[in-house]
């Protein structure tokens, strides 16, 4: 029986152009890193340590720690110098990129929706962002951290999307079964990865992301506001 519904986060309960919310990232924390990398080292120096953290899939270490080691190599003097800046840049200038994000009631209505009648939520965003940013998208949103039983983040997560040991973490974690469970998201290849271990999906349309790497087979297709009418349609779990 379903019981827990797994939420993306950018593109499905946040909607926003992912391209356009990155360049804003990385424009905003140029100023911070000045002192050490030029504005053009710091994409690709931070997009090939993401993907170490993708192909790393040691289970004792969190993404937070896989990312922190690709970017220093180890060498801790530099991780002491330099990790505060981006400490710095979360507490200060992460959220001027709110701008680029265009927040959707429709979205905070299917997680009330969901919680009145007893489904538990569960935020599913890839975990390459650590838990400060993750909050500060949450608020973007207009949505409350409480609703959530579990937040993934670089902190608590130990793999990425679209790798099948993210989501087997998330049912671990829960001590709950793949039936369960629905994967709603706007990623055909991070979202229908879910699939791979037996978690039924929901694709959100509005902000769709499909890199044409390989299709899933989603249950249901729909935009939010299609979405919004299949949790209301969902049993009330409160009154079983």
């Amino acid at each position: 029986m379903l019981t827990t519904l797994l939420f993306d986060l950018d593109g499905t309960l946040l909607p926003m152009d992912l391209d356009a919310f990155m360049k804003e990232y990385f424009r905003r924390l140029a100023p911070h890193l000045a002192d050490h990398y030029r504005p053009d080292e710091i994409v690709p120096w931070m997009m090939g340590a993401l993907r170490n953290v993708a192909e790393n899939e040691t289970p004792q270490i969190t993404n937070l720690d896989k990312f922190r080691r690709a970017l220093f190599d180890s060498d801790m003097q530099k991780l002491e110098q330099i990790w505060p800046l981006f400490e710095q840049f979360y507490d200060s200038s992460f959220d001027d990129i709110q701008h680029v994000v265009s927040p959707s009631h429709i979205a905070r209505e299917i997680c009330r929706t969901a919680r009145d009648k007893g489904y538990r939520l569960v935020l599913a965003t890839n975990p390459i962002f650590p838990e400060v940013a993750t909050m500060a998208r949450i608020r973007w949103a207009g949505l409350d951290a409480s609703w959530f039983t579990l937040i993934t983040t670089m902190e608590n997560s130990h793999f990425c999307k679209p790798n099948p040991k993210y989501f087997l973490e998330i049912l671990d974690k829960l001590n709950i079964t793949p039936n369960e469970c629905m994967m709603i998201g706007n990623d055909v290849q991070e979202d229908g990865a879910a699939g791979y271990v037996g978690i039924r999906g929901y694709l959100v349309t509005d902000d769709l992301i499909d890199r044409n790497l390989g299709t899933f087979d989603f249950d249901e297709v729909g935009t939010r506001e299609e979405l919004l009418r299949f949790v209301q349609g969902l049993p009330d779990l409160t009154e079983c």
